[in-house]
């Protein structure tokens, strides 16, 4: 990872107007952040937190309502910035009569590859996302989990520098899970930058070199995982067993381990596993998500 900042999100702003009533609606509110070259960063929110349509802002596929943000440098939309990315969008939609070869060929072609190239290319993502004997089948044939791998290949056409992926894991088994996580680490040892969302919060702490927590359409937090998870011991849990049962025991942070361990031995136990808990980023998501809720509910009783 470097310091050179490949996408950056200044003050972003969107708002929408719904309904017959032309309603406003708030879906991002003043995010700001940076992804540096050759770092896998992590975009993380519930449902409706603003993922999604900060995305689009930064690839350019909607305006701001106010803010800026910026590819390699250059003010989003830049058709010479887009050219160095690649992109896969939350619910992507292929043509369903093309076959998947077919479909790398045209993304090909949108990117003025050469004829041989496309092929060449075509052909090695297809093997690479686990789908080499599907590359002739046609896309309506494909399930939701080919779809998305599909999808990361078409990512992946024009070698960009910068690869975004919406939700990649959708629709993917554990197996495909893992295969992705392989291929995203196996971008950055390419010398690639990768931003992805996802709810799976497991996947970001095995991949991220930092994370961005959005809630409610605002920025929570954002950095590196080390300095955003606290180090303090939260508890540890024992397992233990006797006469075959197996039973756990969670010992608060002040509790001695040593002596609690001394115990269960004279008892006659054994002691299966011993593990210390420290905060994840599943808990750090939580307490994000109830401070956001609870501002929320503030924010609403002031308006009413």
């Amino acid at each position: 990872m470097s310091d050179e900042v490949v996408l950056s999100a200044a003050n972003l702003q969107k708002t929408f107007a719904l309904g017959f009533l032309r309603k406003k609606v708030r879906a991002v509110t003043d995010v700001s952040f940076e992804v540096h070259r050759r770092e896998i960063f992590g975009f993380v929110g519930p449902n409706g937190a603003g993922k999604t349509t900060t995305i689009k802002m930064l690839m350019g596929l909607i305006f701001p309502s106010g803010g800026q943000a910026k590819l390699f440098g250059q003010k989003v939309p830049s058709i010479a910035a887009k050219r160095r990315v690649g992109f896969l969008p939350e619910n992507p939609y292929f043509y369903d009569y093309l076959s998947g070869e077919e479909l790398l060929d045209l993304m090909g072609r949108l990117f003025d590859l050469g004829r041989a190239e496309r092929k060449k290319r075509a052909r090695t993502l297809l093997d690479r996302v686990g789908l080499g004997r599907a590359g002739s089948l046609a896309l309506r044939k494909y399930s939701k989990g080919m779809l998305q791998r599909l999808g990361i290949a078409q990512a992946l056409i024009n070698d960009p520098e910068l690869v975004v992926l919406d939700e990649p894991m959708s629709g993917l088994d554990p197996i495909g899970r893992k295969e992705i996580r392989d291929l995203i680490g196996e971008l950055r040892t390419e010398g690639k930058t990768v931003m992805f969302s996802t709810h799976i919060l497991a996947d970001v702490e095995l991949l991220c070199d930092r994370v961005a927590i959005v809630v409610g359409g605002k920025l929570r937090d954002s950095g590196p995982l080390d300095q955003l998870l606290s180090p303090q011991l939260l508890h540890t849990e024992l397992v233990l067993e006797s006469g075959g049962v197996k039973e756990a025991v969670r010992l608060a942070p002040d509790v001695d381990v040593d002596r609690a361990l001394r115990e269960a031995l004279a008892a006659g136990k054994k002691v299966v596993s011993v593990s210390p808990r420290r905060e994840s980023l599943e808990d750090l998501f939580v307490r994000e998500v109830e401070i956001g809720d609870v501002g929320a509910g503030a924010e609403h009783q002031r308006r009413s």
